[in-house]
């Protein structure tokens, strides 16, 4: 099974349907909650080349990017083959 990150905030209802979509897939994902930790943001920003706003989910360490582009792999069903990759 792929490893699974998603940088979120407490107060982001993006990330909460994120979430809802990787439990819906019974993913299990590993949170880094940037809210109050400007440490943790910016190693996002880092990682996702200057995005600031979450979610932002890896995918075994490739960027995957937000929520829209999570729901849109999964729609298209893109998102299964690579959760099934090994980490």
């Amino acid at each position: 099974m792929a490893k699974v990150e998603i940088y979120t905030t407490s107060y982001c209802p993006f990330c909460d349907r994120a979430k809802a979509l990787l439990r819906r897939r019974k993913v299990k994902f590993e949170e880094i909650d940037v809210t109050d930790e400007p440490e943790l943001r910016a190693e996002m920003v880092a990682r996702t080349g200057g995005r600031r706003t979450v979610p932002e989910v890896f995918i075994n360490g490739k960027f995957i990017g937000g929520y829209q582009e999570l729901k849109a792999l999964d729609e298209a069903r893109q998102l299964e083959p690579l959760l099934a990759a090994p980490d």
